[in-house]
């Protein structure tokens, strides 16, 4: 790598953030387009595409707490004191500037969390649901639970989707903005060049090569 790059994510890293966006547009898809008229057979993609999200999920957490700084994604007292210097100088009172931040900013932080929220909800209720189809390797029984508890589930489920959809969009709309493109091109080449950095971050805390 360049001195002129600094590594953002690493291979690894795009690889599990693009493995968990193609399995959770396929489950998206496939739960809404059916509902729109569009007609096809979408229970077997969308239970698979629910199983590799499943196992992407369960191993990014894995990976975050045993072999990353499980911390970085954590809002701290700098944040919320950035908040309120950037409001008070919005409002004209002036003071010192916010400073830069880590590796991570405040509002990557807490989409991260509704993210996780969301993400985990429909996981867990689609699981449950997995014992109402018929699989090679599962006979379906959709007896264990009783009615309102799977009115239940189908709610959670339903609700986290439509959730999800939005910020999904919300997520593509700042992607592709051109103030932003320096942070989504790393998504694909894994880096982002020394001036980003040194204007953005915070080399204390966030320290890289």
């Amino acid at each position: 790598m360049s001195s002129n790059r600094v590594v953002r994510h690493k291979g690894i890293d795009r690889l599990y953030h693009w493995t968990m966006a193609a399995a959770l547009l396929v489950c998206l898809f496939t739960a809404f387009l059916p509902i729109l008229g569009v007609k096809f057979e979408w229970v077997t993609a969308h239970w698979i595409a629910g199983i590799v999200l499943t196992a992407v999920v369960l191993f990014h957490i894995v990976r975050a707490v045993v072999f990353q700084d499980v911390w970085a994604m954590v809002v701290g007292p700098r944040d919320l004191l950035n908040v309120w210097r950037s409001t008070r100088r919005a409002l004209g009172g002036g003071g010192l500037p916010p400073t830069r931040d880590a590796k991570y900013m405040l509002l990557q932080k807490i989409y991260h969390k509704v993210v996780a929220v969301l993400v985990l909800s429909i996981i867990a209720s689609g699981v449950l649901m997995l014992s109402k189809i018929d699989t090679v390797f599962w006979r379906r029984n959709p007896y264990w639970l009783a009615d309102d508890q799977w009115g239940i589930i189908y709610s959670v489920h339903g609700l986290a989707a439509m959730a999800m959809i939005t910020l999904v969009m919300v997520h593509i709309y700042f992607a592709v903005r051109p103030d932003k493109w320096w942070m989504s091109r790393s998504m694909i080449t894994g880096s982002i060049t020394r001036a980003d950095y040194e204007t953005h971050h915070d080399p204390q805390r966030w320290n890289v090569p």
